[in-house]
């Protein structure tokens, strides 16, 4: 019987799926995952089912949509008695570890959204999701220095560096040589690294980064240009960049340590970020630069050889495709289409403040006001970038009423 792959997921928080040299973007300087995609399936119409992190990382961690996950608004936390990917894999004789962001647990919402009260703030052992090896943090959006805790650190432990290359360098003492196969009695692993960055605040220093000129960088179409728009979005793409590049070179330290003849590697992102498209900022919105994310998976000895897949996948659906991994299965998209929504409204500035459900596919998105009437309709093969909203368009009527019926 052939040997169970380890599975590493690589997981980054508001990293679009525009945002990658392999994508086409010219400011996005990633040679690791460039190197990454050319081996792997490069999952180009991937989406996030939710573009807010908690809301997200359910979805993530149960392979369940929220509400019915249990986290349907930003404060709701993780229940104790949700199902994990980690308990699924470890009935399946994985040894589950977790490694950095958590953002599923119960939250002081008066504390400040940046800084340490979030970071050192203690998530106890049945709040972590069924993963064995934990280590990690609530949130607080350090990006250099951060605390961690978990359990081979039962109290807060401050760590000098940038966020992502110490948890890269934890995560590696876990799964690299020797370490974790003793330690769990040559189980397979089931690891997830789950980096903060590129979330802001964007302008926190990345280390051996050198930030271009905000007049250097390269908007996309739908950026209204010569106002405070433009002004903000170059300004906050400048530190935005220099952070993926960090975190890009962290991945590729991580990358060195694991052998990738016997594991299965994913990367992705929780969820985007609008950078002043459609002079919006942050997420929670519907348009593509906040749900598209970037899916990267790598098999055993590279069978994906750069291959791009148009299929609408959902990172709801990665517990799934692990499972199917454990169990030497292959899994395959049966759906024509991807739910994307935001189950609750949210009052934080600059995020979209209203609930709202739809579907995305490669060629269509509709999205739904929260009281069942269109707000945006969009043919995304002839209209990518999302410039002409058609929900308003009465010849498109019947057309929107048939795909409602079938949501």
């Amino acid at each position: 019987m052939a040997a169970k792959p380890n599975i590493l997921w690589i997981v980054t928080t508001q990293w679009r799926a525009q945002a990658t040299g392999y994508a086409g973007d010219a400011n996005a300087r990633t040679p690791w995952l460039d190197g990454l995609a050319s081996e792997a399936i490069n999952y180009t119409q991937a989406v996030t089912p939710h573009p807010l992190g908690p809301q997200a990382r359910a979805a993530l961690l149960t392979g369940k949509l929220g509400p019915e996950n249990g986290v349907s608004g930003y404060w709701d936390p993780l229940p104790k008695d949700a199902r994990t990917v980690a308990h699924a894999l470890k009935d399946r004789g994985y040894a589950p570890a977790f490694f950095g962001k958590w953002h599923l647990a119960e939250r002081d919402r008066s504390a400040p959204f940046v800084g340490e009260a979030h970071a050192r703030m203690i998530v106890p052992p049945e709040r972590r999701g069924g993963f064995e090896m934990w280590e990690g943090f609530e949130s607080g959006f350090l990006l250099n220095d951060p605390w961690l805790h978990g359990t081979r650190l039962p109290e807060p432990k401050h760590f000098k560096g940038y966020q992502a290359d110490v948890l890269v360098q934890r995560a590696a003492e876990w799964v690299g040589k020797g370490g974790r196969r003793e330690a769990e009695g040559g189980k397979p692993y089931f690891c997830v690294v789950s980096l903060e960055a590129p979330h802001p605040p964007y302008h926190a220093p990345a280390p051996h980064v050198a930030e271009v000129k905000p007049a250097e960088i390269k908007l996309r179409a739908n950026v209204p240009l010569g106002g405070d728009v433009e002004k903000k979005a170059r300004e906050e793409l400048a530190g935005y960049y220099a952070h993926i590049e960090a975190t890009d070179r962290a991945i590729g330290r991580l990358m060195t340590e694991v052998d990738l003849s016997a594991t299965i590697v994913v990367f992705t992102s929780v969820h985007g970020d609008m950078h002043g498209g459609h002079g919006l900022f942050r997420k929670a919105w519907p348009y593509e630069e906040s749900v598209r994310v970037p899916l990267l998976i790598r098999g055993l000895k590279a069978k994906g050889e750069g291959l791009e897949d148009q299929r609408p996948v959902s990172l709801v659906d990665l517990p799934h495709m692990a499972v199917a991994w454990a169990e030497g299965r292959e899994w395959h998209c049966k759906r024509d289409s991807a739910a994307i929504s935001m189950p609750t409204a949210t009052e934080i500035p600059r995020q979209c403040p209203q609930a709202w459900r739809g579907f995305r596919s490669a060629q269509h998105k509709l999205v739904l006001n929260a009281d069942g009437t269109p707000w945006l309709y969009f043919d995304l093969a002839n209209d990518p970038l999302e410039m002409k909203n058609l929900a308003g368009d009465p010849a498109r009527a019947g057309e929107m009423r048939k795909l409602i019926g079938l949501m």
